[in-house]
């Protein structure tokens, strides 16, 4: 089907305000936040979706797959903007973008069951500010808090600043709803938890639009104990230093909602009020009072322990502003657009990995080495770093930070900065065993390593989309290597 059949098709499915044809927002839909600067710079080279539409109910995501499912058109769910990794990147002339932005209800908050069940278009800060009322969080808070939705969230296995206490979007899930090719609509009910069978949340949580299209999710809830925060730092030897505390923290059985570490480079820019060109070492602890003193004094005694890699101490007011101002607004997002197009700058990219304890300083050491080394705009680098800050029992993961003075067309970019760099980081997370993606998901370009990344198990993610997805036509390309694609990455 054709885009102007596909169009007059649509306006017999969905009300007139439903479907947007603008060519600024369809523009602005073609990609995500991979391509910042090519954007930006509208030299993007990707084609333009056919239509943005905004569906009010599962049924209408029901209906809108189904005749996209029987006419061989692409779909892109989208849910927030947020995205990272090419994930919403159109590689098809004929597609549709579903947006859940009209899927903005929180259907119930429940406080004496600890839970919250929203539709997919809700703003996490939406729904944040009104369990804040009742004494309560979702304990969710990644910098995209501001503006990412519960749908794009959960598609994208999101993660937040507080996780090493409260976990990811993973833990925090426990129902939701969700809509595949063929137009079936899916519940999961919400339970603590249940041993009927493979947990099928999970075939939902980090699908990334490639599977099904999420409509409604129910999210946990935590009690909300802001007057017993509590900050630490310290102004470290090195990043093994710290990742050694990190490790002693964590298999002490102690959790922080906060544990970092950040390279000198990574924390000159987050702490130029105190970093003096050292590493830094950082905790938040939170929870009921008597839970934040025994951690408190447990992470204390472990820095004790480490004391011959520890400088100094850092006040903790000091972190707790860093804090206060860290999350990106929409208008620091716009501010960023503005600096590409006007000054030819962006804030940079990072690449998010894990691994091992034992494994993520070699990662970290033989990346920054190869990339200073090997990287042939290397003299372009204006900061290489990295820190970690998602922290568990087993492991921990490295956010790689990076940016650089442009010098080469919008279109090139990519080609000539970012993927030199990001392939070194992959390569050598692999070869040491760690996860290539600790968060942001695989998208559309990190999709030439999904099947080394998965090695044999490849086998269960290449079965559900031929199960879910037969006919293909779920966010084409990302997740899922396809032939012919190879000049999108040019």
């Amino acid at each position: 089907m054709n885009k102007h059949d596909t169009l007059e098709k649509l306006h017999k499915l969905l009300k007139a305000d439903q479907i947007i044809t603008e060519h600024a927002k369809l523009y602005d839909a073609a990609a995500d936040r991979y391509k910042k600067y090519a954007k930006a710079k509208e030299q993007l080279n990707v084609p333009l979706p056919t239509a943005i539409v905004l569906p009010e109910s599962a049924s209408e995501v029901a209906e809108l797959l189904k005749f996209c499912n029987e006419n061989a058109i692409n779909v892109i769910p989208r849910s927030g903007k947020t995205a990272t990794e090419g994930g919403l990147e159109n590689w098809k002339e004929n597609t549709l973008v579903i947006d859940s932005a009209r899927l903005n209800q929180i259907v119930k908050i429940d406080k004496y069951n600890m839970e919250a069940t929203v539709q997919a278009g809700v703003c996490l800060q939406t729904l944040e500010d009104e369990v804040r009322k009742l004494g309560l969080t979702t304990g969710h808070s990644p910098q995209s808090k501001p503006v990412a939705q519960l749908g794009g969230l959960v598609a994208t296995r999101s993660i937040g600043q507080f996780s090493t206490l409260y976990g990811g979007i993973e833990d925090m899930v426990v129902g939701l709803e969700c809509v595949f090719p063929n137009g079936h609509i899916s519940r999961i009910k919400s339970v603590p938890r249940r041993a009927g069978g493979p947990d099928i949340r999970h075939v939902v949580i980090g699908n990334e639009g490639t599977l099904c299209f999420i409509t409604e999710v129910t999210v946990k809830l935590f009690t909300f104990y802001p007057e017993n925060n509590r900050f630490i730092g310290h102004l470290i030897k090195d990043v093994p230093s710290g990742i050694k505390i990190l490790r002693d923290v964590m298999a002490a059985g102690y959790r922080p909602s906060v544990a970092r570490v950040y390279s000198e480079e990574d924390a000159a820019q987050h702490f130029s009020a105190f970093h003096e060109g050292k590493c830094v070492l950082i905790f938040m602890v939170e929870g009921p009072s008597g839970i934040v003193k025994a951690t408190i004094d447990g992470i204390n005694a472990i820095i004790e322990q480490h004391a011959a890699g520890i400088l100094k101490p850092v006040k903790s007011q000091l972190i707790e502003d860093w804090f206060n101002h860290l999350n990106w607004s929409q208008a620091r997002i716009e501010q960023e657009v503005s600096d590409m197009v006007n000054h030819s700058r962006h804030d940079g990219f990072t690449t998010e990995i894990s691994a091992s304890w034992e494994m993520i300083p070699k990662i970290y050491d033989r990346v920054i080495q190869r990339i200073r080394s090997e990287f042939a705009r290397s003299e372009d680098l204006t900061m290489l770093g990295g820190h970690s800050s998602h922290s568990y029992i087993n492991g921990t993961n490295m956010y790689f930070v990076y940016n650089y003075n442009i010098h080469c067309e919008p279109k090139d970019e990519m080609r000539i900065y970012h993927h030199p760099i990001q392939r070194i980081i992959v390569e050598e997370t692999l070869k040491l065993g760690g996860s290539m993606c600790h968060h942001h998901g695989i998208g559309k370009y990190r999709n030439e390593w999904t099947k080394e990344e998965h090695g044999s198990a490849y086998y269960i993610l290449q079965g559900l989309k031929e199960t879910f997805d037969p006919q293909g036509i779920m966010n084409f390309g990302c997740i899922y290597p396809q032939p012919g694609t190879e000049h999108f990455f040019e």
